[in-house]
C-alpha cells in the first residue's frame, strides 16, 4: 500500500490569500518585511518542499516494494538450497544438518493420541470432597 501523499491546507489558504492580495497591488508593501513578492516566494518554497516530500515518499514506496520482492526471491532460494543439499547428500546426512535442515533420522515422531509435550514427571494430587451426607472423602489422581 502506497504511503499517503501530503497536501497542505495552509498552502491552499495562502495561495487564495495571495490571489486576493495581488488584486490590491502586485508589489504591495505592508512594512516589516510583509511584501507581496516575499509572500509569493514563501508560497513557492512551501510548494517545492511539499513536492520534494511527496516525491521522496514515492521513491520510498518503490524501494520498499523492491525490497519485498528481493526478500521473496531470497526465501525461495534459501529453500531451494536446502533441498539441493538434501538431494545431493541425503536428508539423513551431516551436511543436511549443517545446511540448517533437521536430518530425517533425528526427527521426533509423536504417537497417535499423544500430546506433543513431553511429560517427565506427573505429580499426583489429593482432593478432599464433602458429600451431601456430610462425610468427607479423599480422592487422588
Amino acid at each position: 500500500m502506497a504511503r499517503r501523499k501530503r497536501t497542505s491546507a495552509v498552502l491552499e489558504k495562502a495561495v487564495r490569500r495571495a490571489a486576493g492580495i495581488n488584486s490590491i497591488g502586485s508589489n504591495l508593501d505592508l512594512g516589516n518585511g510583509l511584501t507581496s513578492p516575499a509572500f509569493s516566494s514563501l508560497i513557492e518554497k512551501m510548494r517545492s518542499r511539499e513536492n520534494a516530500y511527496n516525491s521522496a515518499l514515492s521513491n520510498l514506496d518503490k524501494l520498499y516494494r523492491e525490497m519485498l520482492e528481493t526478500e521473496d526471491e531470497l526465501a525461495d532460494m534459501t529453500e531451494h538450497m536446502l533441498m539441493a543439499v538434501g538431494t545431493r547428500y541425503g536428508k539423513s546426512s551431516v551436511e543436511y544438518g549443517m545446511a540448517g535442515g533437521v536430518p530425517k533420522n533425528q526427527r521426533r515422531k509423536g504417537l497417535r493420541g499423544e500430546s506433543p509435550t513431553f511429560k517427565a514427571d506427573e505429580s499426583s494430587f489429593v482432593a478432599s470432597v464433602q458429600s451431601k451426607n456430610g462425610k468427607e472423602t479423599a480422592t487422588t489422581s
